[in-house]
């Protein structure tokens, strides 16, 4: 089978995903192309680094232009006409069976050239929805904003400056347009991380496609529990260690939420923060503890494990892998009812609370550094079933089933 897989970058978490289910694919037996746009590199097109049958297309000053219309006059996916040609003109060469896409909204496909020809050539399509973009008339994420336009359609746009951002609110417009764009294709697949992303879709504009959900997984060969001198190294020997991590930290992430825990919690229990910087650091109080970055996933392994409780009050997510990660270094989890966020939990590894009950969560907390009521051995076995290799062996096992059909 001959298949493309298309994301908007080949790196980050969703550029990650695109290659590992390319490079799976490829060892039992098919032949996979990947392809992202050039603009999110700052060197010359030829100091892109290299990857196994991937193609770059477009340049940087057409989609620097796109991302700067998009964004002043609303009309992301409505530019880019010459790198969606080169796109066009790559998969054509290619004679894909199946094309799998990921994430589009990074201001570099024209949205039109591109189901236009997948329409024309009634080409098989496998769409992983990461966040919920593809069927609101701006926004990926709309939880916090409490707006449900998006099941009717969308206007006056409540949060037009998140990413993508807009100066002008064409929400109403672009509503109509992706309904049009993403409607009618043949034979598509939508694929979710998690139920409750798949709930959403299935009360979109894009129902009238079939919904599998797959969740995102981890390398259970890098989080596993891992010693190490951290304790020491922070004279945390005597500490209950409460950890946050993301990579982006801001009240969409929690990080009141955190500033009122240090607040309340006593002087034997230890905040620390992974992923924050100077802006961050701006805001913490000194019973904070704030670790930029790690240099590998090995030491963010060590720090998951030398923790008590991994607390994510994440208020908006569609499926946090940093869960399942924690979990798989033995650490149970503490998080909001909120998006994905509680799937990967059940009542062997970790609970979730209210969004915004920080009491439930300061009881949590205590009750998780004190009682101990998670076996380490459980959240292993909890951990195992997200192992990226069998996500990512679903779908291998998938395109055989859209190909069949």
């Amino acid at each position: 089978m001959r298949i493309a897989i298309l994301n908007m970058v080949p790196y980050g978490s969703t550029g990650k995903i695109m290659l590992q289910i390319a490079a799976e694919a490829r060892r039992v037996g098919h032949t996979v192309k990947t392809y992202s746009p050039v603009r999110y590199f700052k060197g010359k097109n030829d100091e892109m680094p290299a990857i196994e049958e991937h193609t770059y297309f477009g340049s940087r000053k057409a989609a620097f232009f796109h991302y700067y219309a998009g964004t002043l006059l609303g009309r992301n996916g409505m530019h880019s006409r010459g790198a969606t040609r080169e796109l066009i003109k790559a998969l054509e060469r290619f004679q894909p069976d199946v094309i799998h896409l990921h994430n589009l909204h990074g201001f570099c496909i024209n949205f039109p050239l591109l189901f236009g020809y997948i329409k024309k050539n009634n080409i098989k399509v496998i769409w992983t929805l990461h966040d919920c973009w593809a069927f609101t008339g701006h926004c990926p994420h709309f939880v916090i904003a409490k707006c449900e336009k998006w099941k009717t359609g969308c206007h006056h746009c409540p949060q037009p400056r998140i990413y993508p951002k807009m100066h002008l609110d064409t929400s109403k417009k672009m509503y109509r347009l992706k309904k049009e764009w993403f409607g009618g294709v043949a034979d598509m697949t939508l694929v979710t991380p998690s139920r409750w992303l798949a709930d959403l879709v299935a009360q979109s504009f894009l129902k009238q496609y079939p919904i599998k959900v797959i969740p995102n997984g981890i390398d259970l060969s890098l989080f596993q529990p891992t010693e190490s001198n951290f304790r020491q190294k922070y004279s945390l020997e005597d500490k209950k260690i409460v950890l946050g991590v993301s990579f982006g930290w801001g009240y969409r992430k929690g990080l009141d939420v955190f500033l009122e825990l240090a607040k309340r919690l006593p002087a034997d229990y230890q905040i620390i923060l992974v992923g924050t910087d100077a802006a961050t650091d701006a805001k913490l109080p000194q019973n904070i503890l704030s670790i930029h970055r790690t240099e590998n996933q090995t030491e963010l392994a060590e720090i998951y494990t030398a923790a008590d409780v991994f607390v994510n009050p994440t208020r908006e997510d569609t499926y946090p892998t940093v869960n399942i990660e924690a979990l798989a270094c033995g650490t149970p989890v503490l998080t909001f009812k909120t998006g994905g966020a509680p799937e990967m939990l059940d009542e062997t590894c970790g609970t979730a609370v209210a969004v915004d009950d920080v009491n439930a969560l300061e009881g949590e907390i205590r009750r998780f550094c004190e009682e101990r009521p998670y076996e380490t051995t459980a959240l292993f076995v909890r951990a195992k079933a997200f192992d990226k290799y069998a996500r990512f062996a679903e779908y291998v096992t998938l395109y055989g089933e859209v190909s069949a059909e």
